[in-house]
């Protein structure tokens, strides 16, 4: 995965990532219209297909709404990259698709506009401008395989269909 970084600070809350006001839907595409909308209003008509969220502490805390990982996704980014995150937000990524990193150094290194590289397999974020490289634990197999089939419910299909 390779995109341009949009960064965020630390406590991002799920409310921040997608306002309660849009949670009378599920879709993604509509969700994605308001990803973001109440930290940064000018997210949405930035991001473009694959970049990355880069943020600090606490990422995705607050209440446990499967919305807000999904409007992420459908915004078009391909990994969040955070010093932590809210454990309940890291399950509900996983579960829609969506990989999630949590490295310090990488976080604190990448800033907004940065083009980073991500390689879930190897567990390496590079900072493609400067070739920095932050070693990250790898994705077990079985997340990256969940990954590739866009989320847990897609992957539990496509194992039953095989």
């Amino acid at each position: 995965m390779k995109g341009k970084c949009h960064v965020f600070g630390d406590n991002i809350d799920t409310d921040a990532i997608i306002p309660a006001r849009y949670l009378n839907t599920s879709d993604p595409e509509e969700l994605a219209k308001h990803c973001m909308e109440d930290a940064d209003p000018t997210f949405v008509s930035r991001v473009r297909p694959g970049d990355l969220i880069v943020a600090g502490e606490n990422f995705g805390c607050g209440s446990s709404r499967e919305h807000a990982p999904v409007s992420i996704k459908g915004a078009g980014i391909s990994c969040v990259i955070a010093k932590s995150c809210a454990r309940i937000f890291f399950r509900n990524a996983i579960n829609v698709g969506l990989p999630i990193i949590e490295s310090a150094k990488a976080a604190e290194a990448l800033k907004e506009g940065d083009e980073a590289d991500v390689d879930l397999a190897a567990g390496k974020v590079t900072a493609v401008a400067t070739g920095e490289t932050f070693e990250v634990p790898p994705f077990p197999e079985e997340l990256q395989r969940i990954m590739r089939a866009g989320g847990l419910m897609k992957y539990l299909q496509e194992s039953r269909a095989s």
